[in-house]
This record gives structure tokens, sequence and C-alpha cells, in this order.
């Protein structure tokens, strides 16, 4: 049956008070004015019959567009190549770009897609596409993926089910939960640009200690609880429903098992240099932990790879850091035994196209791409797809957004063919119909 994110409203006063999630309207405010709630009732619903999360989802965003022949494509010595050079793997046959050495160590983790063809050169509609699997369409309000994947894999109740770390969000609002409702907004972090007294891009959130007593904090949060039930029984719009999330989610960030998984001090000195001391590094230890702690779907973003310009000297720059994160993540993950059932995602709006323009730079190229897949069951070492020499066109196997995303959601062992109730009123499945998974991927 298809759910109606209008059923997370229908709550008894008993029911609101037994799910009480919220805080202080300041530690709701902080996380973001009722703009990224996260609690569900349908989740919580799904946890009281005994649903557990059997799956999570890391997804490293590289926004901008990163160049393939950077990266996991390099075309050395032939045509467009540049003066990028390539580097063995651990897996026979496979190579990557020079600025990747230590993620060619964990290879026998990592699954490459070397044919993503799309239509879409735009980075707003690029982004969008790569979030969704779909094209913008008129009113259909589509959720983004880690809206969705959190919503079918049902988190503990006192877990935000999506986060975002350092999401800036330049081509437009591509983390929407859309159709789902507020519930399943990210938890934002990192992504205002605050500079805490250690001089690094802040990963913690705001307000997470109780600056009172118990009993009296208590008695306020009965208060605010009163307020806005009273508020949202007058008003019950999305605004008020987001405002009321937002403080359910607050109150249960400061009790719940997810405030200790922001504290990245907790690990050892050796393992953050592992990381890496960038933002970039930082946020994939965050990433691990939150996890580690149950979160369903983290999406962790690297800026700067829209290289029209300098591309070389740019891409050796965001791979020094990209290396170190990425790598140590995923050896991290399998050392802890987590890669089994983590799917970490790496991947961008689009490619860069192989000739090279006038400034040294790469432009935007959608034509032919790669990503990369790794853990929950995804065969280690492999390589999908092929381009041509030159990189312009893809030659064998070429994949879609949507298989793509329906590849995804088969490793995280979703049903493709399960319907939610969209705002228009039509039930929409997660994957279109005729839409397959990468065969390749699946064994």
């Amino acid at each position: 049956m298809a759910n109606h994110p209008a059923a997370a409203t229908r709550l008894t006063r008993r029911q609101w008070l037994g799910r009480s999630a919220g805080g202080t309207l300041a530690t709701s405010l902080a996380f973001g004015a009722g703009a990224s709630p996260w609690f569900s009732a349908l989740a919580a619903d799904a946890n009281a019959a005994g649903a557990e999360r059997p799956f999570s989802c890391i997804l490293l965003w590289m926004s901008g567009g990163p160049s393939q022949l950077e990266t996991l494509d390099p075309k050395p010595g032939k045509e467009n190549g540049g003066p990028t050079q390539a580097i063995a793997t651990a897996t026979p046959g496979m190579q990557l770009a020079e600025h990747l050495p230590k993620l060619a160590q964990q290879s026998k983790h990592i699954a490459l897609i070397r044919s993503m063809s799309t239509k879409e050169g735009d980075h707003q509609r690029g982004t969008f596409v790569a979030h969704t699997g779909r094209v913008p369409q008129g009113p259909v309000d589509y959720p983004t993926l880690g809206a969705f994947v959190s919503h079918e894999l049902s988190p503990p109740d006192d877990l935000p089910p999506f986060v975002s770390i350092n999401s800036q969000q330049f081509f437009g609002d591509y983390l929407s939960s859309g159709f789902l409702g507020p519930e399943f907004s990210p938890l934002s972090v990192g992504g205002n640009g605050y500079v805490g007294d250690n001089g690094q891009v802040s990963l913690s959130v705001a307000n997470l200690d109780r600056q009172v007593e118990q009993p009296v904090f208590d008695r306020r949060w009965q208060l605010l609880q009163a307020q806005q039930e009273s508020f949202a029984a007058d008003r019950p719009d999305l605004s008020v429903r987001a405002q009321l999330s937002a403080s359910e989610r607050a109150k249960r960030m400061m009790e719940g098992r997810a405030r200790a998984a922001f504290n990245l001090d907790d690990e050892p000195q050796a393992l953050r240099d592992s990381y890496g001391a960038t933002a970039f590094g930082r946020s994939c230890l965050l990433a691990r932990r939150l996890v580690e702690a149950g979160v369903p779907f983290v999406e962790v973003n690297l800026n700067g790879w829209d290289t029209h310009n300098d591309n070389f000297n740019q891409c050796k720059t965001l791979c020094g850091q990209l290396d170190a994160g990425w790598a140590t993540l995923i050896d991290d993950l399998s050392q802890r035994g987590l890669l089994e059932r983590t799917l970490v995602v790496w991947m961008g709006e689009f490619g860069r196209t192989p000739q090279i323009n006038g400034g040294n730079g790469r432009d935007h190229y959608p034509r032919a791409w790669s990503t990369a897949l790794a853990g929950a069951g995804v065969p280690g070492g492999a390589i999908v797809g092929r381009t041509s020499d030159d990189g312009e066109t893809v030659e064998d196997r070429p994949v879609s957004a949507p298989e793509l995303i329906a590849t995804i959601c088969a490793r995280l062992r979703l049903n493709l063919k399960k319907q939610n109730m969209s705002n228009v009123g039509r039930p929409i499945r997660l994957v279109d119909p005729g839409v397959e998974p990468v065969k390749e991927l699946l064994s």
C-alpha cells in the first residue's frame, strides 16, 4: 500500500508524547528553523513492529562534475589525455589516475562504471537527475536519493535518517525530501561555512548540551510542546509540521546515541591523520561514525570540480583530499566489518569534456563519464563499460542515471517496485517500470 506523507501528521496526543523527539526552540532553530526536520512517524511504526535497518549508504558527492580522465578513467598518451598519468591498482587490469594512489590499494573493494551516459549538461538539472534518477517534471516533487532511501530503511527513533555534510547546494535544492515530507529532509552539518576555534569547518551540531538541570529542561519542553501542539492544531500546513519535527529532532539528538557520533576526538589521532586534516577527510570520518551508529544515509560533499580553467592543477589538489578520505573510509569500514552492510557511492552530476579548452580546462560532459561503488555486496574489482580512446563516446555498456539509482536501491535490498504517494495524488515507484539495475554489479 502506498504511504501518503499526511499519515505522519495524524498523531494522537498520547502518540505525540510517546514519540516526542523535540528539544529547546533554540536547538530546533539551529537545525534550520524547521527546514530540515527528520523524525518520521512511519519509521517509528516500522521500528515498533520489529523492523531493523540492514544497510546504510554513504554518497560521496563531487559537486561541479569531476573529470573522469583525472580520476577513474585516465587516458595517458591518448588524444585528449592531457598530462595525467595512470597507475596500477591492487586489481590486475584496473588503472586509476596517478592522483589516487591510496584508493588504488583499495581496488579489491571498488567497482567502476566507466560508461555513465546522461543528457543533462546543466549543473542544476544534472544534479537533480543524479540524485533522483528522474528528469524534473512539472508539479511532481521528487525526493532526493537520501530521502527515499532513508524512508525505506526506517532508522531507529533516536537517529536522524539522513545527514548531509558540508553541502553548499550551489546548484538548486537537490536535497529536497519532496513528496515524502519534511521528516526526511537532511540534518545538515558543516555546510554553512562556520569555522570553529580550531580553524576548521565545524562538523558539530550546535546546542546539544543542556544549559539547565533536567527537571527545568523537562518543564520547558512540556511547555514548548503544548504551545506547538496548540499552534499546529489551527495551522496544519507543511511549515508548521516542519517546525514541530525540528523540535522533536533536537531533543532526540540531545538525548540519543547519535550525539556521540559527532565527537571526532573520540577517534585515535593516527586514524584521524589517515583520513586527512581536511574538511573532506573529517567529513568521511564523521560519515563512518554516523553509519556505525545506525544512520541509514549520509551524503558527503567535496566542492570545486567545475574545472573550466586550470583543470589539471585543480584536480590534483582536489584528489589530494579525495584520495586520503575515500580510501581510508573504505578501509576503515572494512576493518570494522561495516563495509558488507554499507554502500559507498562516488559520483558527480556529470563528467568533463575530453577535449581541453583554451583555459587548460575541461567543460561539462554528460555523454561519457564515470562513477564508483563499494561495499554492500558490490563485486570489488569489477569494471563496467568502456569509453573510446579519445574518451568522447561510450563504446560498451552505457549506464543511465535511472539505472545507477536502481543499482543503488538493489544493493541496499530495497523493493524497486515499492510505491509512495506523491504530492499530486499519484503513487510513484522507487524506480520507474522498465528501469533495471546494472546486472554486473548484482553478482
